[in-house]
């Protein structure tokens, strides 16, 4: 299996403001700007929102205070919300994503099995609303580019139908969110 590396289809904007979002922070980190008097201290926030019905969505954003840090990266988040096709309670078909040095590999489980995934793959599927899956983070760790990673592989996800309808020159559906090499 061949990990997505890119989007192909431009995915549409959802509104969030008539959705109830759980925000959930993933990792709050002290980052520093070396500048001529010492060093600038300041605080990056990961955040992941979702309702909980398939929409999810993650943010990064940095400032001085963490609260504040917090707060811009939920709106950030909330900005960047994706629709995941469901299958059940589970999603559709496997998928491989690959960001930067992230690898994340996403399988459909039998009902009942519950969420295998820890860390920022944990909350990113909680928070879309997913209830069974298996899950594997191959490569990096690092928390950024791990839910960046599982966000591209559930953005890249197909129903059956729109599957089926592409094969069969049906030009009504949008194009396959296959990788792209580059």
């Amino acid at each position: 299996m061949k990990a997505i590396t890119k989007l192909v289809k431009t995915l549409p904007k959802i509104d969030s403001a008539e959705m109830s979002l759980n925000e959930r922070l993933v990792a709050v980190d002290r980052v520093a700007k070396v500048v001529k008097g010492g060093k600038r201290l300041a605080f990056r926030a990961l955040v992941v929102v979702g309702d909980g019905q398939g929409h999810v969505g993650a943010g990064l954003d940095t400032a001085r205070e963490v609260p504040e840090a917090i707060r811009k990266a939920g709106v950030a988040a909330r900005k960047s919300l994706i629709k995941v096709p469901m299958k059940g309670g589970s999603i559709p078909h496997e998928v491989l994503a690959k960001y930067e040095a992230a690898k994340i590999l996403l399988k459909p489980a039998a009902p009942g099995t519950g969420i295998l995934a820890a860390g920022g793959v944990r909350a990113v599927i909680e928070s879309a609303g997913i209830k069974d899956i298996l899950t594997k983070s191959l490569g990096s760790s690092n928390q950024i580019n791990v839910v960046r990673a599982t966000l591209m592989a559930l953005a890249s996800l197909r129903q059956p139908e729109e599957a089926l309808a592409l094969r069969k020159g049906d030009g009504a559906t949008t194009p396959p969110a296959e990788a792209v090499n580059g």
